[in-house]
């Protein structure tokens, strides 16, 4: 069930960011660096779902401030997610295990800022500006955090059995 309301949001939010912050912490770097046979290993899974908060973050102050929102990035469209998700592990393939574990604190720290700083009403009262649909920001704020999160959790255990 989603989010209705900020406190909600910022409940689920921190019970899942608590969940994956366990799971990951009994993952060593060698481990988090193996790939499957997609070409992705845990540490990108990571920096992915770190990457997406800064992704969803530029997509509301970007609408906010009146400037064109890119969804999902510049020069992509949604059915081309794939592309884009590949073309960003090979942006983040120098990015070490330490570091994309740092990146995901700093964006759900971000995260929670912004959900802190906002109203109900401006987390759920209208759709996100510059989304061009019904989605409210909170939405966009859920999907981005806790249920990248859930889903990262879900593949890291997948993996650690496997591994």
């Amino acid at each position: 069930m989603t989010a209705q309301n900020k406190e909600e949001l910022l409940d689920v939010s921190k019970k899942e960011f608590e969940k994956l912050k366990r799971l990951i912490s009994t993952v060593n770097s060698p481990s988090a660096l193996i790939k499957d046979d997609e070409d992705t290993s845990i540490k990108d899974v990571v920096a992915h779902r770190a990457h997406w908060i800064d992704l969803f973050l530029g997509w509301y102050f970007d609408g906010l401030a009146g400037k064109p929102v890119f969804f999902p990035a510049e020069g992509y469209k949604w059915h081309e997610l794939k592309r884009y998700n590949a073309n960003l592990r090979a942006q983040q393939s120098e990015l070490g295990w330490d570091e994309a574990l740092e990146s995901l604190q700093e964006s759900y720290g971000k995260l929670t800022r912004l959900i802190e700083s906002c109203s109900n009403e401006e987390l759920y009262g209208s759709p996100m500006k510059g989304a061009n649909n019904n989605w409210k920001p909170g939405r966009w704020a859920e999907a981005a955090g806790p249920s990248h999160f859930r889903s990262a959790a879900k593949y890291i255990r997948s993996r650690l059995k496997s591994v």
